[in-house]
């Protein structure tokens, strides 16, 4: 999430073993299961060289080498990247889709020009190639924009109007919905490595928060669902708060609905599951629903925001409307057919949607995390297996999100719990499945036996009542698809207290209004000693070869060099803090890169760089030395800072085109960034002169020479 709306309030009230108890226990168990006993560690967590190494007798492949120099922190308002490379601004903030657009850098924003324009604050993306042959130099980027920044958004006119109190114009609140969501733009190469997109394109389209969207899987139809809008609850509009992403192997894109709580707002009494996921009660974020009466409304687009119910039944409001919010939705980037929000896959705050490895006559598999401080990570097993004639077939016209429907709309979601051994188990979310204390979910979420609607819209509270692991902060995960290893960022917990000191709960009780993690403060343990996890870390896994189960263990510790609980060696030309954005580049002989982007805002690092990406070759970790994390004293030299964001970003949303030599990431909320105010492309590298309006940007990263990214 960025760290502009993080919502700080802890949801999560039951009384679940948070996930740093499990680590000081599991960090414990490290120096049997790495000290001398490599043959154990490898068949018991099959993760990364080991396994490899069994599997050819020993005779390990040689490594694939970063080759880049690290390059020092920065505190520009510049992109920095290693030398011999480049780095391009591509599709700003407020670039026109149409042809013959323009933008000024005193630009006016209207609603009609931003729905017609790329969205703001960009997040995850992807790309999807027009054909096979020219995959690396023309594709649709299909790219996510999460939020807007009001000040510069309104900058023409000194801000926004009533933007803490009053109502709100509802031209004003038609742009700002209209700046969030979803953009598809067609974008190529000429032949001298310069990008651009292609105005007027058949691709180019925005999805916004007010783009009418179809409701698909167990939710869909639901009373849960049913609005004055749609009284039969199969549609809604608008995906907001859209953070990470997700691609399927069949050729559509997966946004996710994350912070989209706080857009919403209930004055009334609220349904448990609003109330468990955090709908406000005060004012929403941008209070779109003052703007409800004004003359020029339609079918009540700023009323929908707010929740409480007025009429005698659901149809008649829009209590329900947050209902349809809170999912994974798919796209087809190669068509203007309606987008699709997959209810099967889970009701929460999305950071994002990672397939699984993908194996022929084997179910599909996604991964999401709940971003929020003591939440959980999920997995979605699709009932249908794999079929390879499903795989996209760029360039050719059909129904992808039939296959969608084949594939994410019935299946099993899991949530995660982790055990001090470093196994694992996913734990059901169906009506019928034996919460902690041997009761059906059903029945202890109040529900009838056999609603998985309900199931699905209480996630959370379902997650809860079956004992899943607290989390320090889900946010990005990524998958080896050659080994099936899953990479996940726990970005930070400032609920962190002293290794002495006891932990305090928010709630003691037991019945169903009080279920959750209930932790005020956790204490810190061996593994993260901190008081408040402020530094964070990445965790691993891989799935078993018994059901439902898995193994895990910490992949690197974030730190600044100088912290006494450094635990990952780190030093100032790789230290970072607050992992989030995560990407595996798969190269060669089934290795790969595995990017890392982090936020920076932790005492020591701060203020020696901006937010950065880093990279690793997992693979070249083989040899492990003593207990801890996989990057440790003894080979954390291998992981490099390969990029800086200017002051104020972000850096997110991240992928490389297929011949590797282009690596797409995006800046979100730069303080004074792109140098060039009016122009579509420049130098990333630049800084500007004097103040400019900052528009969140795409960034192309190549090599002077041509060659692969990295290597």
């Amino acid at each position: 999430m960025s760290k502009e709306i993080e919502d700080h309030r802890l949801f999560n009230q039951s009384n679940n073993q948070p996930f740093m108890d499990v680590l000081a226990q599991h960090v414990s168990r490290r120096a049997v299961m790495r000290g001398g006993l490599r043959l154990a560690a490898a068949s018991m967590l099959g993760f990364g060289g080991a396994a490899q190494a069994l599997a050819s007798n020993g005779a390990k492949k040689t490594s694939l080498t970063l080759a880049f120099e690290a390059v020092q922190g920065s505190l520009t308002d510049a992109v920095v990247v290693p030398d011999g490379y480049v780095a391009q601004v591509l599709v700003p903030w407020g670039t026109p889709l149409n042809a013959g657009g323009s933008w000024q850098p005193d630009q006016h924003m209207t609603a009609e020009r931003q729905a017609a324009s790329v969205g703001m604050h960009h997040d995850g993306m992807d790309a999807f190639p027009l054909d096979a042959d020219n995959a690396s130099r023309r594709f649709i980027l299909a790219l996510n924009n999460e939020y807007i920044d009001q000040t510069a958004l309104w900058a023409p006119q000194g801000g926004p109007t009533n933007a803490k109190r009053g109502r709100r114009p509802a031209e004003e609140s038609r742009t700002e919905i209209n700046a969030h969501g979803v953009t598809l733009v067609d974008v190529e190469k000429d032949a001298n490595g310069h990008w651009s997109h292609v105005p007027g394109s058949r691709y180019n389209r925005r999805l916004t928060s007010a783009t009418v969207i179809e409701l698909a899987g167990p939710v869909a139809g639901s009373d849960y669902v049913k609005t004055r809008f749609s009284p039969a609850g199969t549609q809604t509009r608008g995906t907001n708060n859209n953070c990470g992403h997700g691609v399927t192997p069949w050729g559509t894109f997966i946004t996710c609905e994350e912070n989209w709580p706080n857009v919403f707002v209930n004055h009334g009494q609220r349904f448990q599951d609003d109330a468990r996921i955090g709908i406000p009660t005060n004012k929403s974020r941008y209070g779109w629903d003052t703007s409800a009466g004004d003359v020029s409304e339609e079918n009540g687009e700023f009323a929908r925001f707010d929740i409480t119910p007025r009429g005698e039944r659901a149809e008649e409001d829009y209590r329900n409307e947050a209902r349809t919010f809170g999912y994974q939705v798919e796209i087809d980037p190669y068509s203007d057919a309606r987008a699709v929000k997959r209810t099967a896959l889970g009701r929460f705050r999305h950071e994002g949607c990672w397939l699984g490895k993908l194996e022929a006559g084997q179910p599909v598999v996604f991964y999401s995390g709940h971003d929020a401080r003591n939440e959980y990570v999920y997995k979605y097993v699709s009932d249908a297996a794999w079929d390879p004639a499903d795989a996209n077939r760029p360039g050719e016209t059909y129904d992808r999100l039939s296959i969608g429907s084949k594939y994410m709309d019935n299946g099993t979601l899991y949530v995660a719990r982790f055990h001090a051994d470093g196994s694992g188990e996913w734990l059901p979310l169906t009506p019928s499945a034996e919460t902690h204390d041997g009761r059906l979910l059903a029945t202890a979420l109040g529900l009838a036996e056999d609603d998985l609607a309900g199931v699905i819209i209480s996630t959370c509270d379902a997650a809860d009542l079956m004992g899943a692991t607290p989390m320090d902060r889900p946010e990005w995960a990524t998958v080896d698809p050659t080994s099936g290893e899953v990479y996940l960022t726990l970005t930070n917990n400032s609920k962190r207290s002293e290794t002495s000191a006891a932990p305090t709960f928010t709630n003691k009780g037991d019945d169903v209004a009080q279920r959750g993690v209930g932790y005020e403060t956790a204490p810190a343990n061996a593994a993260n000693p901190r008081a408040n996890n402020g530094a964070g870390h990445v965790i691993r896994w891989r799935e078993s070869r018994l059901p439902n189960a898995f193994r895990w263990e910490v992949f690197v510790f974030g730190a600044a060099a100088n912290d006494a609980d450094n635990h990952s060696g780190l030093t100032d030309m790789n230290q970072f803090a607050s992992p989030d954005g995560l990407w595996f580049d798969q190269r060669d002989d089934g290795q790969g890169i595995l990017w890392i982007q982090t936020d920076n805002s932790y005492e020591g690092i701060a203020d020696y760089t901006n937010d950065q990406l880093l990279a690793v070759v997992p693979n070249s970790l083989d040899e492990l030395q003593g207990a801890g994390p996989v990057i440790n004293n003894s080979n954390q030299q291998q992981l490099k800072r390969f990029a800086v964001g200017p002051s104020g970003c972000e850096v997110t949303g991240i992928f490389a085109t297929p011949d590797k030599t282009a690596l797409f990431i995006n800046i979100q909320h730069p303080g004074n960034w792109p140098a060039d105010g009016s122009a579509l492309t420049q130098d990333a590298t630049a800084a500007a002169s004097g103040q400019v309006r900052p528009r969140a940007s795409t960034v192309v990263i190549q090599k002077r020479d041509g060659g692969q990214i990295g290597v």
